[in-house]
């Protein structure tokens, strides 16, 4: 055999078994595409369920992102279905879907507990700034004979000063709606010494 039949025959030879090892590797690749399709997303559903279930047992989440917490959970029952059904690419879609939308309900819920705790601790300073300055005018109008209930207004007072105080022991123990609701009670409390006070006022410039 001559170099030149060589040559041609090594190269015949070669281009046939690379075709042939072309052929057999996008064979693989079709293979592995089709029993990744056919085979349920097992490690994503179980992260799935993971994220869900964590967000679910959140309370930040479960109290300030509920709407993701509802989204996350519904994708995931979704999934279950999708899965249930052999539709194997679409659960792991909506696998991915639960996880985003869980992790999510868990940041967001954990910003607006923050922002929550820093707004009810402002409400609380403030109104332990108005109960000191409700009981400084109360003691005014006791010094100026002004004609009110004194031991009503005094106990009502007191009442305030227990519930901030308990109101502040709730911030502490993050029990924030607690809190806002005593919060709120001292707010009418004081509007309401205060009313009598400025009455009082009004009723000594008519005489």
């Amino acid at each position: 055999m001559n170099k030149r039949n060589f040559k041609t025959d090594f190269k015949t030879s070669f281009m046939k078994n690379f075709n042939k090892y072309l052929f057999l590797s996008i064979i693989l690749v079709l293979l592995t595409a089709i029993v990744s399709c056919a085979t349920p997303p097992t490690e994503e559903m179980d992260r799935a369920h993971d994220a869900v279930a964590r967000a679910e047992n959140n309370a930040d989440a479960v109290s300030y992102a509920g709407n993701l917490v509802t989204r996350a959970r519904q994708a995931l029952d979704n999934m279950q279905a999708e899965a249930d059904a052999r539709r194997y690419e679409e659960a792991r879609n909506l696998a991915t879907e639960a996880i985003s939308l869980a992790d999510r309900a868990i940041e967001e819920g954990s910003i607006a507990a923050i922002r929550a705790r820093e707004e009810t601790a402002s409400l609380l300073n403030s109104l332990g700034t108005s109960i000191t300055e409700t009981s400084n005018s109360l003691d005014a109008a006791r010094a100026n004979n002004l004609d009110l209930d004194y031991a009503y207004l005094g106990s009502e007072l007191d009442n305030a000063r227990r519930l901030h105080n308990e109101a502040r022991q709730d911030l502490q123990a993050n029990q924030l709606q607690s809190a806002v609701n005593k919060a709120n009670t001292i707010r009418s409390t004081l509007s309401a010494i205060n009313t009598a006070l400025t009455n009082a006022v009004q009723a000594l410039t008519r005489k």
